[in-house]
């Protein structure tokens, strides 16, 4: 069993007839406590899983704002990685023949989840006797060769929670949907569901994503846009070993937003691992020119989530930066925040 603190690449050594018990708590610890868990590459991870052939534990799905479920009692056997999103570009380049994949979208089967950037891809076929979350109307066409519906382009396909009405995810066809890792939780059925500050999770979940996306890809500055394709802020990694030693009941100028009362609740001394980011807001037209130049720069890469979440992560940076000292609140044009881990 993996506890707390350990390396969860020790998995590589454990004997095969426990590699699927722990497999599935390194899934749920990466989840539910992402500020504490050291994340190993994508490829790692989707190796751990499918090096055991013993039955995977159930996992529930969770809305992380509410607790409502979203997928109960899943299990999953096979977790695998997406290519990166512009895999389609290069396949000329991989391929002598003509394009094999083309016309063929990567659909999850019921037992699979899909791993992207920032979101997972699931099947929700088996899922239609519970409660599930609300999809807005969609349009459908005809049946295609490959025997299941289509959505049309200009669909409203958001998912809705029922209790909390936060955006989940969108439905990528009649049966496989995309939720965003902002928004869920996931964890071993029989526990249950863990209540997580909102501000806290969502910006420990968006470290996390920026280092391993920094570590995999050699790149440090992303945009981060809304599931509309607009554009909310520009990040750029300085540091991602940063500790983080703050007093914020001294910081009396700080008000209070409902969203981070959480987050000023804290002990008086606290110590976090965090990532020193720079950024700038493109909200009500700011920063229109560096915005598109960093958008057609082909070397930074673009962080996709809900457009609500977008405006929590920026007014967590916009907090953040109020409590350093004035002197060290800029960088050249940049802002400077810490995304605690």
């Amino acid at each position: 069993m993996l506890t707390p603190g350990e390396d969860p690449r020790r998995l590589h050594r454990a004997p095969a007839s426990s590699r699927g018990q722990a497999c599935a708590i390194l899934l749920w610890w990466a989840a539910v406590c992402p500020w504490r868990w050291t994340a190993p590459a994508s490829a790692e991870l989707v190796s751990m899983f499918n090096q055991s052939s013993q039955a995977q534990e159930c996992c529930t799905f969770y809305c992380q704002s509410c607790g409502e479920v979203i997928i109960r009692d899943r299990e999953l056997i096979r977790v695998l990685p997406l290519p990166s999103e512009n895999w389609g570009a290069l396949v000329e380049e991989w391929c002598c023949h003509p394009d094999p994949f083309a016309n063929k979208p990567l659909h999850p089967q019921e037992n699979d989840c899909f791993i992207g950037d920032s979101f997972f891809l699931v099947n929700l076929r088996s899922d239609l006797w519970q409660p599930r979350p609300e999809l807005a109307p969609v349009e459908t066409c005809c049946p295609s060769s490959e025997n299941h519906f289509k959505l049309k382009p200009k669909a409203n396909t958001k998912v809705i929670c029922k209790r909390c009405k936060v955006m989940l995810g969108e439905t990528m066809s009649s049966e496989t949907t995309k939720l965003y890792m902002t928004e869920i939780i996931i964890q071993p059925s029989e526990r249950n569901f863990p209540i997580i500050p909102r501000s806290q999770f969502v910006q420990s979940v968006i470290a996390q994503c920026l280092v391993e996306l920094s570590t995999a890809r050699s790149t440090f500055r992303f945009t981060v846009q809304g599931h509309d394709g607009k554009v909310y802020i520009l990040l750029w990694i300085l540091n991602s070993d940063s500790l983080v030693i703050e007093s914020l009941r001294s910081s009396k100028s700080i008000k209070k937003f409902s969203l981070l009362e959480d987050v000023l609740k804290a002990d008086s001394g606290s110590a976090w691992n965090a990532v020193k980011v720079l950024y700038q807001p493109c909200i009500k037209s700011r920063n229109e020119k560096l915005s598109s130049a960093w958008e057609s720069d082909i070397s930074i890469h673009s962080l996709t989530l809900p457009s609500a979440t977008c405006l929590e992560l920026l007014l967590i940076l916009s907090r953040n930066n109020a409590t350093l000292p004035p002197s060290l609140r800029y960088m050249n044009s940049f802002q400077v925040a810490f995304l605690k881990m």
